[in-house]
Order: structure tokens, then C-alpha cells, then sequence
């Protein structure tokens, strides 16, 4: 398993989970992505986004659509994808990015802190209330200081080991389902053996 890059002609598939999980699409550029592959059977895990907003102060740098599929979560996917988008932004030389979320718990792990709305920049006031209004009611404006980033160890073991979980809600369909008795049917092409 690991992250890089998103390419171009993974746009699709990104638009299509980014709606599928109800993310933030807001200005959306594939070459702002990264994608977590699963290195020996190349499925797509999860991504996630860095967005640099422009202002009169300077920029700003966010971190938001971070999703995983379903079939891989609970494995440090996301945080490995968090990871990424953290050292883009220390490439960026960005000292702190922000997340607006109501994921609290997930990034407090890595060292994110709650800001009040107050204290966020302008910018990021008036993109809180718009995804508040939009996707996310109970979003609360998140820092980090890039150099204070940490993962948690059970994270990155889980990373290493990490598969898809079979989708078990599905049950396995039987010819009962059918209104078929298997003991009594006789088949077309019955050999009679």
C-alpha cells in the first residue's frame, strides 16, 4: 500500500467517490489529489485533497475531501493519506494547515487542534459557513503545526497489512431464493446419472 499522486485520468474516479461520500467538490482539480493504491492488486483505497486558498494576507492551506472506500477502512488508509497531504504542505512551506470538519476526534490523533471560528482566517470563516450550510452541519474549523504531525504507530502496522474487507452484506444467493427445490428439479439437459 501507498500514496502518491493523483494522475488525470483519475478524475473521474475521484468525482465519482467524492459524490458517493457527499466530500466537499468545491473547485475541484485532480492534480490537487493524492491516492492511496494498493500496491499488488492496484485498487484504489482512498484520497484526499490539499487546497490552497489566495488572500490579501498571503495563502492559506486546507486539507478536505479526504475519503476512503469502504471496503478499506479501518486499516490506516486515511491516515496515510493525511500524512501525504501534510508533507505537501510542509513542501509548500506552509507552517500549520487547517481542516474543516466534524471528524474531531479522527485528526486530533495526528496533533490537530479545534480553532475557534473567530480565529480562523477570513477565508476559512466563510468556507466553514458555506460547507456547514452544504455537507457538514457540525463542522469545526481544525489546526496543525506541520512539524508537530504524528502517527500513531497502530496506524502505520495497520497500513502495512492492509486489505480489502469482503463485503458481507450480501448474502449468498441459493436456488430456495428461486422457489427451487434443488432435491426434486429435474434439468433440462439431465443425464440422468
Amino acid at each position: 500500500m501507498y500514496v502518491r499522486d493523483a494522475k488525470n485520468r483519475e478524475e473521474v474516479w475521484l468525482l465519482d467517490h467524492i459524490e458517493a461520500m457527499e466530500l466537499d467538490e468545491t473547485a475541484f482539480r485532480s492534480r490537487d489529489y493524492v491516492v492511496a493504491i494498493d500496491e499488488t492488486s492496484g485498487d484504489k483505497a482512498g484520497f484526499g485533497r490539499i487546497r490552497i486558498h489566495k488572500t490579501d494576507d498571503g495563502e492559506v492551506c486546507e486539507l478536505t475531501s479526504i475519503g476512503v472506500l469502504p471496503e478499506w477502512r479501518e486499516q490506516g488508509v486515511g491516515a496515510h493519506v493525511v500524512e501525504r497531504l501534510v508533507e505537501h504542505a510542509r513542501d509548500h512551506s506552509f507552517e500549520d494547515v487547517y481542516s474543516l470538519t466534524s471528524a474531531t476526534d479522527y485528526l486530533a490523533q495526528f496533533g490537530f487542534e479545534g480553532v475557534a471560528t473567530p480565529d480562523l482566517p477570513e477565508r476559512l470563516r466563510e468556507r466553514l459557513d458555506t460547507k456547514r450550510d452544504r455537507l457538514d452541519p457540525e463542522a469545526v474549523g481544525m489546526v496543525l503545526d506541520v512539524d508537530e504531525f504524528e502517527m500513531p504507530d497502530r496506524l502505520r502496522e495497520r497500513f502495512k497489512r492492509a486489505q480489502p474487507h469482503e463485503d458481507d452484506d450480501e448474502p449468498e444467493e441459493s436456488p430456495e431464493d428461486f422457489g427451487i427445490d434443488p432435491n426434486e428439479v429435474t434439468y433440462k439437459y439431465d443425464t440422468g446419472r
